[in-house]
């Protein structure tokens, strides 16, 4: 819902600031009703930004929230008013998009229940406009509840140089809580339900319920606006746009039914306008596509096709992979986003760099740069481990992909060569400055991207919040495990394969810096970094300085 706000004289909100939090915040009950979920709010433009609360009254039907906008945390300045609708057709979920606000601003809102209630107090912006010569955003992505803590939110929200939050997508997961690498007692320790697979609408809304309700996620909220794109997990794990992988019709009932069911209770709990894909401008200094790679124009992995291949045996191995590598995979046809999604990037990003945008961001879902799995050694497995038969097995398969230039991930990029070598040549039409925004692995990545005909930008793909990464099939040597990848991969030009946390990019006029950080997610609540990388790209390069 869009509501028209009253507006009033927005004055020197960029003096206000609220406190920040000393440590990271404790647990907290749920309230069954009330304002139960804190604050948020998304979708931030030059004049406009949608909030969200959610709000279950005690007497039956639905309530008319007062919604208020002010430029200082104590409200005495109320600059907007409106209304908002929490009802049971939105799971007490109230969406509103505030407009008629001032651009490039900091402001305050909350929500005001029926009988005076109110609820906690968001901290939110406005996008800049016209000449911009710095803007900081923090990127995170892949937080499994059942892993790890969400310390990472924790330490971003305590900070106070971050304009915008943007998430890559698995911002929960769809598998029971019991799957086979959860941590002990964790999920029952923080209260994750239902304790099943997702399937049906009221599945999806209470995971949803249950991850806000983590204090950490609430006050990163509360603290920034979030721009998210969804990956796999909020649907089924490795979904395309007719299934996925972890979906079984006979079991589990219709695809349509359930990706419908997902992605309603992903736009009832998320601050997110309807639109499949859009694109946010920060003033002069960039334009921000936020893709969909997962649901509207992915056609199906080949998974399938290659697990045969492989199961063939050392004779046909090699001889199916080149025929796969050359043929199934390399098909033209094949499309991770979609014509017209294509079509729609492509003129955006001429758009943008003829607008005068220094830099052509892409916030989506799937590693983009080109990787071969590298030759395991022992180094890779804890001293005096044993490698298992399906570890060899693993390691000798792999191996042979590598030697015949066969990508060991078809849910990446990777999997669809054609479709991105059509990005790569949209981005030189357009004379982009591409820098991609990247989850789903778990890891940290630092690519270069480009291909025999140049370089065409470069990507930051992000370690989990909380999800397991390399560490939890490899628990040897990490930085043998990182050298290893880039030494078999020339644009892999960093990675770090064992941490979890986030990453920020300060965007400059003439430089973007990135910097990973690295917070733990296991052991308990804490909001304390155990290291820092950071790397850049200078404007025009289009090659990272490591």
């Amino acid at each position: 819902m869009t509501i028209t706000f009253t507006r009033r004289g927005l004055v020197g909100a960029g003096a206000f600031a609220l406190a920040l939090p000393g440590c990271v915040t404790q647990p907290r009950a749920t309230p069954l009703t009330g304002f139960t979920h804190g604050v948020a709010s998304g979708e931030p433009r030059q004049t406009s930004v949608m909030l969200w609360a959610r709000y279950v009254p005690k007497a039956a039907g639905p309530a008319r929230l007062r919604v208020e906008v002010a430029s200082d945390p104590a409200f005495a300045n109320i600059a907007a008013t409106g209304e908002a609708i929490a009802s049971v057709e939105t799971d007490w979920c109230a969406r509103v998009t505030a407009g008629a606000l001032p651009s490039n601003q900091w402001l305050y809102y909350r929500f005001v229940a029926p009988g005076g209630e109110r609820s906690p107090v968001g901290r939110t912006r406005t996008l800049p406009d016209g000449a911009v010569d710095r803007f900081r955003v923090a990127v995170f992505g892949c937080s499994n509840g059942t892993s790890g803590w969400f310390n990472a939110y924790a330490h971003a929200a305590a900070r106070d140089d971050i304009d915008l939050a943007i998430h890559t997508g698995d911002y929960i997961y769809e598998s029971p809580v019991t799957r086979p690498d959860a941590a002990p007692g964790l999920a029952q320790q923080r209260g994750l339900a239902p304790p099943g697979e997702l399937i049906h609408l009221a599945d999806y809304r209470l995971r949803y319920a249950s991850y806000r309700a983590d204090p950490d996620l609430a006050e990163l909220h509360r603290r920034l606006p979030m721009i998210s794109v969804w990956d796999d997990h909020e649907t089924a794990n490795n979904s395309w746009k007719d299934g996925a992988s972890a979906h079984d019709p006979a079991t589990e009932g219709d695809w349509a039914t359930r990706e419908t069911a997902g992605m309603r209770a992903y736009h009832e709990w998320l601050p997110m306008t309807d639109k499949w894909w859009d694109s946010y401008r920060i003033g002069d200094l960039a334009t921000l596509f936020r893709l969909e790679t997962r649901l509207i124009g992915r056609d199906q992995q080949l998974d399938k096709q290659l697990e045969a291949i492989l199961a063939t045996g050392d004779s046909g191995m090699r001889t199916g992979l080149a025929a796969f590598r050359d043929g199934p995979l390399a098909d033209p046809a094949r499309s991770m986003m979609g014509s017209e999604q294509e079509r729609w990037l492509a003129d955006g990003m001429v758009s943008s760099v003829s607008s005068g945008a220094r830099w052509q961001i892409l916030a989506q879902q799937v590693i983009m740069g080109e990787a071969l799995f590298p030759a395991a050694g022992p180094d890779w497995f804890a001293a005096g481990h044993a490698m298992t038969p399906e570890e060899q097995a693993l390691i000798a398969t792999r191996s042979l992909m590598t030697q015949t230039g066969t990508p060991f991930s078809m849910d990446k990029w990777d999997g669809y060569p054609a479709a991105r070598r059509r990005l790569y040549e949209a981005a030189r039409r357009a004379n982009a400055n591409v820098v991609t925004l990247t989850g789903d692995s778990h890891n940290a990545w630092a690519f270069d991207l480009g291909d025999a005909a140049g370089p065409v930008g470069v990507e930051f793909a992000g370690q989990s919040v909380s999800s397991f990464g390399y560490e939890r099939r490899f628990n040897g040597d990490p930085l043998k495990i990182a050298a290893d990848f880039c030494a078999a991969n020339p644009a892999l030009r960093w990675m770090d394969s064992s941490q979890r946390g986030y990453f920020t990019l300060d965007i400059t006029r003439d430089r973007i810096e990135t910097e990973y950080v690295f917070v733990p997610a296991v052991g308990g609540r804490t909001a304390i970094a155990s290291g820092r990388k950071t790397i850049a790209v200078e404007h025009g390069a289009r090659r990272l300085a490591v």
